[in-house]
C-alpha cells in the first residue's frame, strides 16, 4: 500500500479496520491495495477500472454499461453458501451450514494468494442514510472492479461514517475475490463458495461474480443484519417501502414483505405511489413509532419481462441516459435487449454465451435465449421519477401499515385486515406461495415462507417471531397489518383480479389506517365492505365492480382456510414457537369451524358476516 492509501486508512482512526484489512493482504496477497473514499475522484477511479480491465463494456447510451457473468455464473448459489457454525444449529428451519473451524480452513485455502497480480479495492458503506442510528456500517474487500461499481449504485458511501466509530468494531465486512480468471469471467466455479460467518460479522466469498452471491452488502449482509436486530430489538426485513398518496395530499407509509413471483415490485411500483426501497428495510421504534430506512440506495433488479407498459417507472430509467450496469442481457450494436421487454430482438449479438443468433443450443442441446431468465439492471433509485422525498431522510419514515403477500389460487382473500398485531403477525409468519413456472420443479406447490424470509433468517424461526410480537410494545401508533392475494382463480382457472385491482386493495388499505372505511370482522381477519371497494374502483381505475365479483372474491373458503391451518400445525408443531403464535393458531382454527359450523356452508358468503 503506497503512502497516499496509507494516509486514508489512518484517517479513519480504528485499529480494529486496519487489522482486518492487513489479515486480507496477507491472506490474498494482491500486487496493489487502493483505498476508495467518498470522493468523486476515488469514486471514478473505480467505475473508470472495471472498464479498463474488461469487467464492464460501454453501451450506446451514456453511463450505460454491461457485464457478463461466467454462463454457469448466473444466480445465487444456495448449495455453497453456508453459515459458519461453531456448534450445531436447532433453529426450527433447515439451515445450510458447516463446521466453523472446518469451514474457514477451507475458504482461507481459496483465498491463500487469490489476489496475486491483481488489485485490492478497500470499500466503505453506510447501509441505510447517512448520520441515522437506524443505519449500519460495512467494509468491503474485493478484487472486481465490477463488484465495487456496483455497490457504488446500490449503497450510500461510508468512509466518512467510519471515521465516527472512534476506533470501534461494530461493522460488517466482507472479503470477495472472483478468483481465476479466464475472458474476464470466474473458471472454478467448483470452488464457489460463500460462507457467513454470524459470530464475527463477516462474510467470505470466492470464486464467482454474479452479484447475488458477491456484493457482501446485498443478502448476505442482510442475514448478518437480521441476527444483530434480533439481539438489539429491532427488524430487518425483507420488504419494501412506499409512500401511498392518499386524499388531501397525505402520505402514508406502508412496507411490504411477499416471496418471488407474489407482487413485490409491482405493489411498490403503483403509480402515482412513491418509493423509498424495493428490497430491504429496517425498523427501528423512534419515541413510540416504528420509523423505517432503505438499507440500499438503489435496485438489483431483475430485467426479465421489464416493459413500458407494466413497469413504466423502471422501464423509462432504464432507457434514459445515466449510470446503469446490464448483466447478463443481450447487445446489438451498444443496445441492450432482453426477453419480455415487447419490443422485436434481434436475431444476433453478444449475449451472456459469448456470440449469440437465435436457436443456438447450449452443450445439452438446451436452446440459449437471448438474455438469461435472471438478468439484471443495477441503478440509483434517484433515477426512478417516483422516487420519494424522505428517501434518504436519516429519520427513516413512519410505518403506518404493513403487507405480507403470497401466491394462492384457491384460499386466501384479496386483501384482509389482521384482527391485533398479534394475529397480524400470524399471518405474516404463516404466508404460502405457490411455485410457478420460473421455480424448477412441479407448479403449484405450496411452500410456506414466514415473512417472505425463510431463505435468510439467521435465528431460531421461534426467536425470530417472538421479536416481531414483542415489537409492538410500548408504541404510541401500532401499524395495521393486511395480508394480500393477487392470484386467487375460479373453478376454470381464470384469475378473479384485474393486474390493476391491487390498486384498489392498496387504498382500502390506506383509507382504514386512516378510520375512513368500516369493516366486516371474519374468522380470518377484517374484509372490505362492499359498498366502499366499488367506490373505490370508480375513484381509482374508472371502472364497475359488481356484487358478483365481490362474492366470488371475498367468500371465506373455510374448508380451504381449514386445510391451511392443518398445513401449519404440521409444520410447527415440531418448533419451538412463542405461546403468542401458538394461541393464535389455535384461535383462527376455532373461529373457522364455528363459522363453517354456523352458517353450514363450505364457502361463506360475505354478506353472511354482516352485522344483522
Amino acid at each position: 500500500m503506497d503512502k497516499i492509501n496509507l494516509g486514508k486508512l489512518e484517517e479513519l482512526n480504528n485499529q480494529y479496520v486496519v487489522n482486518v484489512i492487513q489479515e486480507a493482504i496477507q491472506l490474498c496477497k494482491p500486487v496493489k491495495v487502493t483505498i476508495i473514499t467518498d470522493s468523486k475522484e476515488d469514486i471514478a477511479y473505480v467505475r473508470e477500472l472495471a472498464l479498463n480491465n474488461g469487467e464492464e463494456k460501454k453501451l450506446k447510451r451514456a453511463g450505460h454499461t454491461i457485464h457478463f457473468d461466467g454462463y454457469y455464473d448466473q444466480g445465487r448459489d444456495k448449495a455453497n453458501t453456508k453459515y459458519l457454525l461453531s456448534k450445531d444449529a436447532d433453529w426450527g428451519i433447515k439451515v445450510n451450514s458447516i463446521e466453523k473451524e472446518k469451514g474457514l480452513k477451507e475458504i482461507y485455502s481459496y483465498l491463500d494468494g487469490i489476489m496475486a497480480g491483481k488489485e485490492m479495492l478497500v470499500r466503505f458503506f453506510s447501509l441505510g442514510p447517512a448520520n441515522s442510528i437506524l443505519s449500519l456500517k460495512a467494509l468491503q474487500i474485493t478484487d472486481s472492479a465490477y463488484v465495487a461499481h456496483s455497490e457504488d449504485l446500490l449503497y450510500r458511501q461510508g468512509y466518512e461514517e467510519f471515521k465516527k466509530l472512534n476506533g470501534s468494531p461494530d461493522f460488517f465486512f466482507f472479503l470477495h475475490s472472483a478468483g481465476r480468471l479466464e475472458n474476464g469471467v470466474s473458471v472454478d466455479i467448483d470452488k464457489r463458495r460463500i460462507y457467513i460467518d454470524l459470530e464475527e460479522n463477516r462474510v467470505y466469498s470466492v470464486n464467482n461474480q454474479y452479484a447475488g452471491n458477491s456484493l457482501g452488502l446485498k443478502k448476505l449482509a442482510f442475514r448478518l443484519a437480521i441476527k444483530k436486530a434480533n439481539e438489539e430489538g429491532w427488524l430487518a426485513e425483507h420488504m419494501f417501502i412506499m409512500g401511498v398518496h392518499g386524499p388531501k395530499e397525505r402520505i402514508t407509509y406502508f412496507t411490504g414483505a411477499y416471496p418471488s413471483a407474489c407482487g413485490k415490485t409491482s405493489t411498490a411500483m403503483i403509480p402515482g405511489q412513491t418509493v423509498v426501497g424495493d428490497d430491504i428495510a429496517y425498523l427501528k421504534k423512534i419515541d413510540g413509532v416504528i420509523r423505517a430506512v432503505n438499507m440500499e440506495s438503489g435496485i438489483f433488479g431483475i430485467i426479465h419481462s421489464v416493459n413500458s407498459e407494466d413497469d413504466p417507472v423502471i422501464y423509462q430509467a432504464l432507457i434514459t441516459p445515466g449510470e446503469v450496469i446490464f448483466s447478463n442481457v443481450l447487445i446489438n450494436n451498444g443496445v441492450p435487449y432482453w426477453e419480455g421487454m415487447k419490443k422485436d430482438i434481434p436475431d444476433k449479438g453478444i449475449n451472456f454465451s459469448g456470440e449469440w443468433f437465435e436457436g443456438k443450443k447450449d452443450s445439452q442441446g438446451k436452446e440459449i435465449p437471448c438474455s438469461h431468465k435472471n438478468a439484471r439492471y443495477t441503478l440509483r433509485l434517484n433515477e426512478l421519477n417516483n422516487i420519494d422525498s424522505k428517501a434518504n431522510d436519516p429519520d427513516g419514515v413512519p410505518v403506518e401499515a404493513i403487507f405480507y403477500g403470497g401466491r394462492d389460487s384457491d384460499t386466501t382473500i384479496p386483501i384482509v385486515e389482521s384482527l391485533t398485531w398479534a394475529h397480524g403477525v400470524f399471518l405474516g409468519a404463516t404466508v404460502e406461495s405457490e411455485t410457478t413456472a420460473a421455480t424448477l420443479g412441479a407448479r403449484g406447490v405450496r411452500k410456506y415462507n414466514p415473512m417472505a424470509n425463510l431463505d435468510f433468517i439467521s435465528v431460531p424461526l421461534g426467536t425470530y417471531i417472538k421479536n416481531h410480537l414483542k415489537f409492538a410494545k410500548n408504541l404510541k401508533v401500532i401499524p395495521k397489518i393486511f395480508t394480500t392475494n393477487y392470484f386467487l382463480k375460479d373453478d376454470t382457472g381464470k384469475y378473479l383480479n384485474g393486474k390493476m385491482d391491487k390498486r384498489v386493495w392498496l387504498f382500502w388499505a390506506e383509507g382504514r389506517v386512516h378510520n375512513e372505511f368500516e369493516a366486516i370482522k371474519t374468522p380470518v381477519g377484517r374484509i372490505p365492505k362492499y359498498e366502499d371497494l366499488k367506490e373505490l374502483f370508480v375513484r381509482e381505475l374508472k371502472k364497475d365492480y359488481s356484487e358478483e365479483e365481490y362474492f366470488q372474491q371475498f367468500s371465506l373458503r373455510a374448508v380451504k382456510y381449514l386445510e391451511k391451518m392443518e398445513r401449519m400445525s404440521k409444520i410447527f408443531e415440531n418448533i419451538k414457537m412463542p405461546a403468542a403464535f401458538t394461541q393464535e393458531l389455535k384461535a383462527q382454527t376455532e373461529r373457522l369451524k364455528l363459522a363453517k359450523t354456523k352458517y353450514g356452508e363450505d364457502i361463506i358468503s360475505p354478506f353472511q358476516f354482516l352485522d344483522k
